[in-house]
C-alpha cells in the first residue's frame, strides 16, 4: 500500500485499490546483471540533473523539478531510454547531499506527493536536498494504463460472487484485460519491476552528485530500498525503511494478512465510532459489526447512483473503508462519509477515499517498430487516471514468481475463500481477488525472494508499527533477519500504516539517524502517541 503520511489516504501497500486494481498487466522478467556481463552504462552515469521551476502543476514556489534518463532495458541500453520525473526542496541548512523519498505503492507518484506533503519533511531539509521521483511506469515517467482493460476486469470480478461460481470464465476475461493493459501501456511494461526501479535509483544517486544513497522509503518503498541495498551494498548511505514489506510471502499469504490486518483496524474503528452518538452503526459494537456487513451486502445487491454517472457497490465501500483505515486521523471523516451514505444515499464522502475515475485508452510511450524507444516525460494532464492501480498490479506481478495454473486456481479457490472470509467477513472477498491478479502473465522474478538477503553494507533502520493494518510488525522482524546484521529494528507500539507521520518519537529517531548518523539500539521502541502524552 502506499504508506500513510498526514491525513491523506496515500501510501498503499500491495493492495488492490478498488475494482480497477483487478486489471492485469503483461510484463516480462526484470534484468539482473552481473559485473561479468555489465553493458556500458556510462552515458547514464555521466549525466547531472538540471533543476528548474515546476511547470504545469500546482506546486509550492520553492519546489524544483528535473529529470534523469535511464535505459529502458539495462541489458540492452542502446534499445531505448526513459525519462524519470524528479522534484526537490533545496536544503535550508548545510547540505550533505540528497535524501530520496519513496512514499509507497507500488504505483505512487512521488513528485505530486512531495508537492502536496513536503512540509512533513522540512526538518530533514536542515541537512539534505529532499528529493522524490515518479518511478518508471508511474506518474509522468512513461505511465502505464489499462484503458478499456479496467472495464474488462470490473465486469469479470463484479462483487466477487462470479469468481467463486465460475472461476474459469473470470480467468478468461482477465486474460483479455491483461492484453488491453499491454496494448495501452507501451514498451515500459516488461521493464517495470522493482529490480529495474532499484537500478534507476542508482542512476539518480549519481546524477544528484551523491557518492552514497541516502533514502527514506515507506511501505512498498521499503521493498525498493531493500532491493537497492542488495544490488548496491557499497553505495548505501543512511537508509530508513518504515512500514516494512515482506520479501518472501506469496500473494495468497500477503492478501490473507492484509484482510486480517484491515479487519482488526475496522474493529478498532467501530469500537471508537460506537462511543459517538452520531455513529451511523449505533452504540453497540457487536451490532455495529453486523450492520457493516449488511450494508455492504445491500449495496452489492442494489448499488446506489453517483454524481459521475456510475453506481457505488458494496465492494466500492469496502475499498473506501480500507483506505480510510490507514490512519486514525481519517476516522472522523469516514464516520461522516458513511453517515451521509446511509442517511441520504450521498456517495461523495466515501468516494473521496477511493480516488475513483478511469482513463481513456492511450499509449504511454510509442515503439516505432525499430526497437529504439524514447520515452519522454508525460504532461500532467496526460497521466491516465488508472495509473496507480495499473502500475500497482504491473509491479507486484513483475516481482512475484508464482503463477498457479487455471486448474490450481479453480481447485483451491473455495478453500481460500473460506479462509479469507473467516479472518475478515468484510475484507476477505475483496482481498481474495488478489490471488488472481497475475494470472496469464509471464512469470515474475525470483530475485527478491531468493537473493535479497544478508546485505554486506552499513547499518540501516527498519521501523515496524504494531498496529499497522497493511504491513504487520512480523514482516519487519522477518525482513530484518533476511537483511542480516545491517538491519536495526525500531518497534513502534502505535497504530496506523507506517510510523513517521503518526509518531513524534519515530520521526525524532528517524531524523536523528538521517541527519546525524545516530541509530537507536536495535529492538528499542516508541510508545503509542497516547502514552507519549
Amino acid at each position: 500500500m502506499l504508506a500513510k503520511l498526514s491525513g491523506r489516504p496515500l501510501l498503499l501497500h500491495c493492495a488492490v485499490t478498488g475494482a480497477v486494481g483487478l486489471a492485469l498487466l503483461g510484463a516480462g522478467l526484470p534484468t539482473v546483471i552481473t559485473d561479468k556481463d555489465e553493458p556500458d552504462l556510462s552515458r547514464f552515469y555521466d549525466q547531472k540533473v538540471t533543476w528548474s521551476k515546476c511547470k504545469g502543476m500546482d506546486a509550492p514556489k520553492d519546489l524544483q523539478c528535473g529529470k534523469v534518463t535511464v535505459p529502458l532495458d539495462y541489458s540492452r541500453p542502446k534499445s531505448g531510454t526513459l525519462e524519470l520525473a524528479l522534484a526537490r526542496y533545496r536544503a535550508t541548512g548545510d547540505s550533505r547531499g540528497s535524501l530520496l523519498l519513496n512514499f509507497g505503492g507500488p504505483g505512487g507518484a512521488g513528485v505530486s506527493e512531495l508537492a502536496a506533503g513536503g512540509d512533513e519533511f522540512m526538518g530533514l531539509a536542515k541537512g539534505y536536498d529532499v528529493v522524490s521521483f515518479d518511478p518508471r511506469g508511474v506518474g509522468r515517467s512513461s505511465p502505464v494504463s489499462c484503458g478499456d482493460g479496467t472495464d474488462e476486469a470490473l465486469a469479470a470480478t463484479d462483487d466477487g460472487s462470479e469468481v467463486s461460481d465460475d472461476p474459469r470464465s473470470v480467468l478468461t476475461q482477465l486474460k483479455k484485460a491483461a492484453a488491453a493493459c499491454a496494448e495501452h501501456s507501451g514498451p515500459v511494461l516488461p521493464h517495470i519491476g522493482t529490480v529495474d526501479a532499484a537500478r534507476d535509483l542508482d542512476v539518480m544517486r549519481q546524477a544528484l552528485g551523491d557518492k552514497k544513497l541516502n533514502y527514506l522509503g515507506f511501505s512498498y518503498g521499503t521493498r525498493l530500498g531493500a532491493v537497492y541495498a542488495a544490488q548496491f551494498p557499497k553505495k548505501v548511505g543512511r537508509l530508513v525503511l518504515d512500514g516494512v514489506d515482506t520479501l518472501t510471502e506469496p500473494m495468497t499469504e500477503q492478501a490473507l494478512v492484509g484482510a486480517e490486518g484491515q479487519q482488526k483496524a475496522l474493529d478498532d474503528f467501530i469500537d471508537w465510532c460506537a462511543e459517538d452518538i452520531a455513529c451511523p452503526f449505533g452504540q453497540d459494537p457487536r451490532s455495529a459489526r453486523d450492520q457493516v456487513v449488511r450494508l455492504i451486502d445491500s449495496l452489492d445487491e442494489d448499488p446506489v447512483p453517483t454524481d459521475w454517472g456510475g453506481a457505488f457497490s458494496g465492494q466500492d465501500l469496502v475499498s473506501a473503508i480500507s483506505q480510510a483505515l490507514y490512519s486514525r486521523e481519517l476516522w472522523p471523516s469516514l464516520e461522516r462519509a458513511v453517515a451521509q451514505l446511509v442517511e441520504d444515499g450521498d456517495t461523495r464522502g466515501v468516494l473521496s477515499f477511493t480516488g475513483g475515475g478511469y482513463a481513456l485508452p492511450r499509449r504511454a510511450a510509442d515503439d516505432d517498430g525499430d526497437g529504439d524507444v524514447e520515452g519522454g516525460l508525460a504532461e500532467d494532464e496526460d497521466v491516465p487516471l488508472d495509473n496507480l492501480p495499473a502500475a500497482l498490479m504491473a509491479i507486484n506481478c513483475a516481482d512475484d514468481p508464482d503463477r498457479p495454473s487455471a486448474d490450481e486456481i479453480t481447485r483451491n479457490l473455495g478453500r481460500l475463500r473460506a479462509e479469507y472470509e473467516e479472518v475478515s467477513p468484510v475484507f476477505g472477498r475483496y482481498r481474495l481477488i488478489e490471488v488472481l491478479m497475475c494470472y496469464g502473465r509471464p512469470k515474475g522474478t525470483d530475485y527478491i525472494r531468493e537473493d535479497v538477503r544478508d546485505v554486506d553494507g552499513p547499518k540501516m533502520l527498519l521501523v515496524g508499527t504494531r498496529g499497522d493494518p497493511a504491513t504487520p510488525y512480523r514482516w519487519t522482524v522477518e525482513t530484518a533477519k533476511r537483511l542480516g546484521d545491517a538491519a536495526v529494528v525500531l518497534d513502534n507500539k502505535g497504530d496506523g500504516h507506517t510510523g513517521y507521520g503518526s509518531s513524534k518519537c519515530v520521526q525524532r529517531k528517524v531524523d536523528t539517524f538521517l541527519l546525524y548518523g545516530t541509530l537507536p539500539p536495535s529492538g528499542s521502541s516508541c510508545g503509542s502517541e497516547e502514552e507519549d502524552h
